[in-house]
Parts: structure tokens; C-alpha cells; sequence
């Protein structure tokens, strides 16, 4: 394929993976990579040692473009920057914040910048700021989401006509028919967690994964608002956090009833009732733990079919 996406990350298809924490290792993104996308490092859950161990990980195990996502709310943001310029990283993906204070910087050590928007504002701030593409992510998403519950095929089109930027789709994109539908809104590259984070190369617990697999429409909630609105799976961590909320609990509590550490807790050491497990809607149609490769060619080849379909349907 080629368009905007491809041309400038220089990959086959316009396809992201999200850099998830604790999902998003170099053997995650390597996989993606080798398959055609842009696989991305989740540096939020690593200390900059550990985030140098993937890179040089993941410059071993392919030579295709990768990237790193980086949450700017990272307690050890500057000197994770510097770490990403002294590796000489070729992409960075940020989110959680504004970009407008390291992306000068970013571009002058010749490093592609895209940011995670949740609204067509941001997404006018992100193009005043320089960066090179937007993420418009939707309320379906998994992690951490916007407080303004836009739905990915409500934002789309509003992001689009904001910005002239190159648009990449994200939230409840589980298929090759979504991916399409994406791009009749104007989108040109999908982003995907949760296809990958349900992967045999995701880094995240068996049990998580098997959780995840047993998911039913409904299961999942956007909580946490007063701190970073992030979606999570109903346990009993998210029985306590909805029952806080419901009562009026300060930012401040609910901190401390998540306690340290809750999304490793949860996602990377597999306590599936007292950690935080934060995954999309679209988890409730994933049955199935896939390798990579085969989640990548499902993904073109019902992008294809969709196309041919819609053609035999309504004509060229």
C-alpha cells in the first residue's frame, strides 16, 4: 500500500501498534514490524536502562521501522528524550500531554513525531506544534482515553476536517472492515492495541490474556476521571474504584486505592481481581490468542475483502 502513513514511516502497511505498558516489548513490536507495520516500544512502563535494552533488543530482531510510544506524564520525561536521541530513534509516538515542548527538539535530532489526540482541538494544537501526524483515538480504546467519550467514528471526520495533517485511526479497530471504514472517514493508518496485546508475543500474564478472551460486551468501563480516565475490566478493583467514584472520592483516594504499581499489578504479573487490567471494548469479539503474523494478515486480507465487496455491491 502506499499513502501518507507508509511514506512516512516507511513501512507496507499503514498500520500502528500501540504502545501499550506492559504489553509492548521489542517482541511485540519486532513482530509488527516484521509483518508490515510499525511496531512501537511502550516505554511507560520502563525505566530508560530497561527502554535501551528493548531498543538494542529490537534493532537485533528486525531491521524494519520501529518506534517508541512515550506518555509525557513519565516521571523521568527529560531523561528519557535524551535516552531516545543518544539511540538515535527514528520514530516517537507521544501521548498524555502536550507535544509542543519536545518536538522541535525531537525534530532536530531528525526524529518523526506523532501525538495521541482525543479531540479536534488538540489535534489543531498538535499541527501549530509541528508534529508530523495525529492519532485521533476514540472512547473505545483501551488505557488511558479522553474525558469527552468521543466514539473513533465520531472523531475521525472532526479531527479530519481540523487538520490537515496525516491521520491515524484509533480505538475498537479489530478488523480489516473497521480498518476500512477508518479511512471512507478520512483516516489514512489505523493504530491497534488490543488485536496485539491479545497476541503470543505480547508481553502481558497468561492470565491476563485469558481474562481478556473471556470478555463480553459490557465488561469493560471507563473509569478513574478525577486522576486519567482509562478503561478498565470489571474485577473487584473496579468494583471498589466504581463504587468510590459513585460516593464523590477525591483524586486522592482513589490513588490510594489503586495503590502502587496497579497496571503491572495486573497486565504484567497477573492479578486478575485486585490489579488493573485495561484493555478495549473490542477484547469482548477476541477469542482467540493469535501469533502477530497471522493477526497482520487478517487484518489486510479483510481490509481487501471488504473493498471487493463493497465494489460488487455498489460497482467501481
Amino acid at each position: 500500500m502506499k499513502n501518507r502513513i507508509c511514506e512516512l514511516f516507511g513501512t507496507k502497511y499503514p498500520i500502528v501498534q500501540g504502545g501499550m505498558v506492559w504489553i509492548s516489548g521489542w517482541r511485540l513490536a519486532s513482530a509488527v514490524s516484521n509483518a508490515g507495520g510499525l511496531g512501537l516500544l511502550g516505554a511507560g512502563s520502563m525505566h530508560p536502562e530497561t527502554l535501551v535494552e528493548h531498543i538494542h533488543r529490537m534493532r537485533d530482531a528486525t531491521d524494519k521501522p520501529w518506534g517508541v510510544n512515550v506518555p509525557l506524564l513519565y516521571p523521568e520525561i527529560d531523561r528519557l528524550m535524551k535516552t531516545l536521541v543518544e539511540e538515535r530513534v527514528e520514530t516517537v509516538f507521544t501521548s498524555a500531554g502536550s507535544p509542543k515542548k519536545y518536538t522541535s527538539m525531537l525534530h532536530d535530532n531528525g526524529i518523526k513525531v506523532a501525538h495521541v489526540v482525543s479531540s479536534s482541538l488538540f489535534a489543531q494544537k498538535c499541527e501549530a506544534a509541528g508534529v508530523d501526524a495525529v492519532v485521533a483515538e476514540g472512547f473505545e480504546a483501551g488505557g488511558h482515553n479522553g474525558r469527552e467519550e468521543t466514539t473513533t467514528l465520531t472523531l475521525i471526520p472532526q479531527v479530519r476536517r481540523a487538520t490537515t495533517l496525516p491521520l491515524i485511526a484509533a480505538g475498537g479497530i479489530g478488523s480489516g472492515e473497521a480498518w476500512l471504514a477508518t479511512e471512507v472517514l478520512g483516516a489514512e493508518g489505523v493504530q491497534i492495541g488490543t488485536l496485539f496485546a491479545l497476541t503470543e508475543e505480547s508481553s502481558a500474564s497468561a492470565a491476563f490474556k485469558e481474562r481478556c478472551l473471556q470478555l463480553n460486551e459490557g465488561d469493560t468501563m471507563l473509569r478513574l476521571k478525577k486522576i486519567a480516565p482509562t478503561r478498565l475490566v470489571k474485577n473487584r478493583l473496579a468494583e471498589r474504584i466504581a463504587e468510590a467514584e459513585d460516593r464523590g472520592a477525591s483524586a486522592d483516594e482513589l490513588r490510594e486505592l489503586l495503590g502502587k504499581a496497579a497496571a503491572k499489578r495486573g497486565i504484567f504479573e497477573g492479578d486478575t481481581e485486585n490489579g488493573e487490567l485495561e484493555i478495549g471494548q473490542i477484547a469482548s469479539s477476541i477469542r482467540e490468542l493469535k501469533p502477530v503474523a497471522t493477526v497482520m494478515q487478517e487484518l489486510v486480507e479483510g481490509r481487501e475483502r471488504a473493498v471487493r465487496e463493497m465494489t460488487l455491491r455498489y460497482g467501481s
